[in-house]
């Protein structure tokens, strides 16, 4: 009986105890604070009219480039460049090995030489038949010599005249192909067709070349353009002149600019046309990627909040939505284009949502916002 006693005794003391301990968490519960914000501002989301534009992406390009290239094959005996390297209109680039060219063009100097002679000498044979001619006329005058006699040098003198024209003739040919053939020489300096930076090398030191076989390429690095790429769709919507909005990720910049020109063919492999925008920012290297984008004149209804209402958090887009007990709540979005200051909101708001659009670092979740 004692024993029983005893046990209803210790069973009535740990359920008391129990009691106590739930009134004591109930009670710190109930006291724990709420979080205030103050001198947060908010804003009441509405359906405005977003512009439709065309995101498009592109490069930055050189406006004059030249890709240097070999018209004789041949092998590269002498490399003087090489990526990067700033160079002048008509400075040596490559020098080629290519001796049956040069074969050629110190025969071709040598028949100049023999083609003068024979030249000299028909002149010489000329001059001699002239002079016969002369003395025969006066003797068939006086009639010291037969009519006959008289044709024979007056036949050698013709000839004589032929032979100078034949020689003259010769030695012209001669001066021409050796033009040909020390123009075919000189193909084997390269030189820079104009001045600018090597972007590019594609052969080197020893290498055997073709002719059209490209050896560097060279840009000019005063003048930069952006090449965007145009979808079949807008080719139509987009014309020069149209504004677009630039961004140069690698500079950090957006600015406003013209289409100056747009290509009128399109890529057969991508289906798309480009657009030329011409760039003068200072930095600018070729390459660089490069986005526009293009309002295409019309609208459409959709929510834009302030950027600064956004805020990342790891791999979330989160903004906070306000009930009408002023309680702030995480509400997880989806963003599209940003205009000016406001981002467009793809999902994730309705409209008659009240955002904070200030003060949006002191804000938590379940907090009071005054």
């Amino acid at each position: 009986m004692r024993n029983y006693l005893l046990c209803v005794t210790i069973l009535l003391a740990v359920a008391v105890a129990a009691g106590c301990s739930k009134k004591h968490e109930a009670g710190k519960a109930e006291s724990t604070p709420v979080v205030v914000v103050k001198g947060a501002s908010l804003e009441t989301v509405k359906n405005v009219a977003v512009p439709d534009l065309l995101d498009v992406v592109g490069s930055v390009r050189a406006r004059t480039s030249a890709v240097v290239s070999t018209r004789i094959p041949g092998s590269i005996s002498l490399l003087r460049v090489r990526e990067g390297d700033r160079v002048k209109k008509g400075q040596l680039l490559a020098q080629l090995d290519a001796q049956e060219n040069q074969a050629t063009a110190a025969v071709a100097t040598a028949g100049i030489d023999e083609a003068r002679r024979g030249l000299d000498e028909a002149m010489s044979r000329k001059k001699l038949a002239d002079t016969t001619f002369e003395r025969y006329s006066n003797l068939l005058k006086e009639q010291a010599v037969s009519r006959q006699e008289f044709d024979v040098r007056q036949a050698e003198k013709d000839m004589a005249a032929q032979g100078v024209a034949r020689a003259e003739s010769r030695l012209k040919q001669s001066q021409e192909g050796a033009k040909a053939a020390t123009t075919v020489s000189d193909y084997t300096r390269i030189v820079a067709p104009i001045s600018g930076v090597i972007a590019s090398k594609q052969a080197d030191l020893g290498a055997t070349v073709f002719p059209g076989q490209p050896l560097m390429t060279i840009e000019d690095d005063g003048s930069y353009q952006l090449e965007l790429a145009l979808p079949e769709s807008a080719a139509t919507k987009v014309k020069p002149g149209s504004t677009l909005q630039v961004t140069l990720d690698a500079l950090g910049t957006t600015f406003a600019a013209k289409i100056a020109e747009i290509v009128p063919t399109a890529d057969p492999g991508s289906r798309t046309y480009a657009a030329k925008i011409a760039l003068s920012q200072k930095g600018l290297k070729s390459g660089m990627f490069g986005r526009g984008s293009i309002n295409l004149g019309t609208s459409a209804n959709g929510i834009t909040v302030p950027k600064k209402a956004v805020v990342e958090r790891g791999a979330l887009t989160i903004v906070w939505a306000v009930d009408k007990e002023n309680i702030a709540r995480m509400r997880i979005v989806k963003v599209g284009r940003l205009t000016s200051d406001r981002l467009e909101i793809l999902s994730g708001l309705s409209e008659g949502d009240r955002i904070v659009i200030s003060g949006v670092e002191k804000v938590t979740e379940a907090a009071k916002v005054e």
